[in-house]
C-alpha cells in the first residue's frame, strides 16, 4: 500500500519496548512521529535513537510523541538500548516497535525490494492529532537523519494549521513567513497580521512570524 499526505495514518496494535501499542491510542490528542530502521545495532540508527532521546524535551514543547520501529524482536530491543544508553550518554525514553512479522513495515510500506528485500528503509512520518500524515521522507539505509530539519517541518506544521501563511525556503521558527496567496483582503490581512507585511514582489508578501 502507498501512503500520502493526507491519508489517515493506519492504525495497528504491535508489541514494543514499552508492552503492547495501538498507535491512534497511544498518539491520543499529540503529534506523532514514526521513524523505521533497518536493524538493531546497526552504528547509524545507535545516533539517530540517541538523538530522539535527547530531544525529548523539544519534542515535547511541540506536544509531540516519538516512537521508532525495527524488524528485530523485543528483548534485542532491550539489549540494544542499552547500547544506545552507554555510547550515546543518554537514556532512550520512548517506545521502539518490534515488528518481527513486518506488519507495521507492510501498512507503511518501509520496505523496499529494491533497496533490500527485507529490511526497512529509514522512513519517517509526521502524523497530526487527527490521525492524518502531514509529511513522509525516506532516506537510504545508509545515510542517517537530520533531526533539525524534522524539527523544522513540525515547526511549519503547526504555525501554517492555525495561520494564513506559508514558510519559504530554509525558514526556521521565528523568521518572517509568506502570507498565502488566497488571502487578499487588506482589511482581514490588517486584522491577521498586525505587525504588518512587505511586497517583495506582487505575489510574494512578507509577515513577521505570527506566534514570534
Amino acid at each position: 500500500m502507498s501512503l500520502r499526505l493526507g491519508d489517515e495514518a493506519p492504525d495497528f496494535t504491535q508489541e514494543s519496548t514499552q508492552g503492547p501499542i495501538s498507535l491512534h491510542q497511544w498518539l491520543g490528542n499529540s503529534w506523532g512521529v514514526l521513524f523505521s530502521h533497518p536493524a538493531d545495532f546497526t552504528p547509524v540508527c545507535t545516533t539517530e535513537l540517541g538523538l530522539t532521546a535527547k530531544l525529548k524535551e523539544d519534542f515535547a514543547k511541540r506536544n509531540v510523541k516519538a516512537i521508532a520501529l525495527s524488524v528485530d524482536p523485543v528483548d534485542s530491543h532491550n539489549r540494544w538500548i542499552n547500547d544506545i544508553n552507554e555510547t550515546q550518554l543518554t537514556q532512550v525514553n520512548f517506545p521502539i516497535l518490534a515488528d518481527a512479522d513486518r506488519k507495521v513495515a507492510t501498512l507503511y510500506d518501509m520496505i523496499h525490494p529494491n533497496a533490500n528485500a527485507t529490511l526497512t528503509v529509514r522512513s519517517l512520518f509526521i502524523i497530526d492529532p487527527a490521525k492524518k500524515i502531514r509529511l513522509i521522507i525516506t532516506y537510504p539505509a545508509s545515510t542517517g537523519r537530520n533531526f533539525d530539519e524534522i524539527l523544522r517541518v513540525i515547526d511549519s506544521l503547526q504555525l501554517t494549521e492555525h495561520h494564513k501563511v506559508a514558510t519559504p525556503g530554509n525558514w526556521k521558527s521565528g523568521d518572517d513567513v509568506v502570507i498565502v496567496p488566497a488571502l487578499q483582503d487588506p482589511e482581514e490581512i490588517a486584522r491577521r497580521f498586525p505587525k504588518g507585511y512587505k511586497v517583495v514582489k506582487p505575489y510574494l508578501r512578507l509577515t513577521p512570524d505570527p506566534r514570534a
